[in-house]
């Protein structure tokens, strides 16, 4: 039995950096980076626009909306419930695992929300109605309300958190179309993108998903993956068999990073452990993938004590500056131009790289820096 490769923590971060896209390649549109990052959270849709801005050689936005409206991306709510763009392809394959942990028929779920046979129903109507058609919330509801007879559900169903819609986005049967003004509307992906052939079996869905994750944010251990994916929720026997067959395969292999174990690519181990320094700063907008991928609680790129300065009250994520691929501060935009709030313990930031970034982001050059209190 071979030992475990063991990979320094510096090489991984900057090897992190490059995969993330965060060297700005040429070539990379919209649909390859959200591709990449394993989907780009939209629930706010100008900090998905600013994540993709943030990757390309050229900061303009508007990409990830053109490639939404050409329906090469799909807007859908996905990795622990919230709203995200994604790749048909991966979506499919992602929701396979969101479903596979049946989470809506779970006791506490059924007696916040609705039973099972309720959701069966309102799934069968969606069905139905959402078929070639696009619904904003209130006709989708009113629809399905008309169809199942079943007035209980009447609240959940129009609000704005989607509680009760989203084991149905889960289960492939609803994503976001296009916006009618200011008023979300819903349609079925079956007939929105062409190609749709639903959700794969998770077995297979877990052998893209899971090496896809690990390419941009490994090696991580499967709590990682896990909280990234549904918040712990995925079944530990199926999480284990997922893993443990794509380690049998060869496609992962087992990595120490640090003194702790974690799964890689394998195709992946050579190169991160050859990776070079990555330079420079990025500056990157609220709800940014480089800290949504491993999450706000993985130490590697968070210090543990500043967490409360970047995962913040209402599920709140802190626009971030990255440097040496740890998170270095947080930044805010005024009328005066980026302030910059930097971290002592993440080291000297050049004042040069702070203005070139802020450029990209406003008209402005302005940039004030701060440091924040130990």
């Amino acid at each position: 039995m071979t030992s475990a490769t063991k990979l320094p923590l510096d090489r991984v971060l900057a090897w992190r950096m490059r995969r993330q896209f965060l060297d700005r390649p040429e070539g990379a549109s919209a649909e390859r980076i959200v591709g990449r990052l394993c989907g780009v959270q939209a629930q706010v849709a100008a900090s998905a626009e600013q994540a993709v801005a943030a990757r390309r050689p050229a900061a303009a936005e508007g990409e990830a909306a053109r490639a939404l409206e050409q329906r090469k991306l799909i807007k859908v709510w996905a990795m622990r419930g919230t709203l995200h763009l994604l790749t048909p392809d991966d979506a499919a394959a992602c929701l396979s695992l969101l479903a596979a942990a049946r989470t809506w028929e779970k006791g506490a779920w059924q007696k916040t929300f609705a039973t099972v046979a309720q959701m069966d129903a309102i799934a069968e109507a969606v069905r139905e109605v959402l078929h070639d058609a696009v619904l904003t919330r209130e006709q989708l509801a009113a629809r399905i309300l008309e169809r199942t007879r079943d007035d209980s559900p009447a609240e959940l169903l129009g609000s704005g958190w989607g509680a009760v819609l989203k084991p149905l986005a889960w289960q492939g049967l609803l994503c976001n179309g296009p916006s009618d003004g200011t008023r979300v509307t819903f349609t079925s992906p079956a007939t929105w993108l062409d190609g749709w052939t639903g959700l794969p079996d998770p077995e297979t869905a877990a052998a893209r998903v899971i090496p896809a994750y690990l390419g941009a944010y490994g090696p991580a251990t499967m709590d990682t993956f896990d909280q990234w994916l549904i918040r712990g929720a995925s079944r530990k026997a199926s999480l284990r068999r997922w893993f443990a067959a794509l380690t049998d395969a060869g496609e992962l292999s087992e990595v120490i990073v640090d003194g702790r174990q974690a799964f890689a690519r394998t195709a992946d181990v050579a190169g991160i452990a050859a990776a070079e320094h990555f330079p420079g700063v990025r500056l990157l907008p609220a709800f940014d993938q480089f800290v949504l991928g491993p999450g706000t609680r993985n130490e590697e790129i968070i210090a543990a004590h500043r967490r409360p300065l970047i995962s913040k009250a209402a599920g709140w994520i802190s626009p971030v500056v990255v440097s040496g691929g740890r998170v270095a501060g947080t930044w805010e935009s005024g009328d005066d131009g980026i302030t910059v709030t930097l971290f002592p313990e993440a080291g000297p930031v050049s004042h040069e790289d702070l203005t070139a970034e802020a450029g990209r982001l406003t008209k402005t050059t302005g940039v004030t820096v701060r440091t924040a209190p130990g």
